[in-house]
């Protein structure tokens, strides 16, 4: 148990690294809240999060994945925030790795 939690640990503070402030827990909760997933899960099955890591991903870098967060806020009518969007792309590098 104690493992699992300092893998945890030690993967947001990694997520963080492209987006300093960026806060993973709060970008995963909000991507929860919102079912983020629920579009994700419909154009590739599964859990959603083999938009992630396709081969054809829009996203290389840190100013394309907030900008993806961006248009995907429409998807769902939200308008996220700056700062939100911060704390979603610090949740979503766990997949992406950006530095």
């Amino acid at each position: 148990m104690k493992l699992i939690a300092l893998l945890l640990s030690l993967s947001c503070a990694t997520s963080a690294y492209a987006f300093p402030d960026g806060d993973a827990k709060a970008g995963q909760r909000l991507f929860e809240q919102f079912q983020c997933n629920t579009c994700h899960i419909n154009m590739y099955g599964g859990d959603g999060s083999a938009i992630f890591t396709c081969p054809n991903s829009k996203v290389h870098n840190a100013d394309e994945l907030i900008a993806q967060i961006g248009r995907c806020g429409g998807n769902v009518d939200k308008a996220f925030s700056a700062r939100e969007k911060q704390d979603i792309a610090a949740y979503l590098n766990r997949y992406y790795h950006l530095k």
